[in-house]
């Protein structure tokens, strides 16, 4: 079935709310595990969204979770992004064999490279809440999952204590030649 083994193309895609256009970009399906999905963006992966785009300097995996309303995207060093985990605030991602689609919810869980963890894009939220009109319901569940996740990232609870996510780049590594081919 396609979508389903390693090295598979998955489309990442983020909107704004109620239904705008954000980020995408292509990846690879590395596999799953008891915390999700991982899918992979090898060196010099095109990501764009209206205005911007630009390719990747850093490999990077990022967590699709079988259950929360987030994506975590861990980085290896050696290229600009500031921070080795950026976990984006979401609608709870839908899955589907070939995309994961999410509603970007404006705030954003940061661990720089010196190991400090803050929350980014409040004032984004803030005023977003507003303008956009976001549900109660949607309030809620971005506060309650920035503070879970802030909670987890600050404690180095798994997979934020680096140990899955050098496991999955080895993933990358391995699978990233058999994406390639298909391009």
């Amino acid at each position: 079935m396609s979508g389903q083994v390693p090295g598979s193309p998955v489309r990442v895609v983020a909107r704004k709310w109620p239904d705008r256009p954000h980020w995408e970009h292509d990846a690879v399906r590395l596999g799953e595990d008891d915390l999700g999905l991982w899918v992979g963006a090898p060196v010099g992966t095109a990501m764009s969204r209206p205005g911007a785009a630009f390719r990747t300097d850093q490999p990077q995996v990022t967590l699709v979770p079988h259950e929360g309303a987030y994506l975590a995207t861990f980085y290896e060093r050696g290229g600009t992004a500031h921070c080795d985990v950026y976990v984006d605030i979401t609608t709870v991602p839908v899955r589907t064999p070939d995309a994961v689609t999410a509603v970007d919810l404006d705030l954003d869980v940061v661990r720089g490279w010196t190991g400090r963890v803050w929350v980014d894009d409040e004032d984004e939220f803030a005023a977003h809440r507003v303008r956009y009109a976001y549900p109660s319901d949607l309030v809620r569940l971005a506060v309650t999952s920035c503070d879970e996740v802030h909670a987890a990232v600050t404690s180095a609870r798994p997979p934020y204590d680096g140990v899955l996510p050098r496991a999955w780049f080895a993933v990358l590594d391995e699978v990233r030649p058999v994406a390639l081919e298909g391009s």
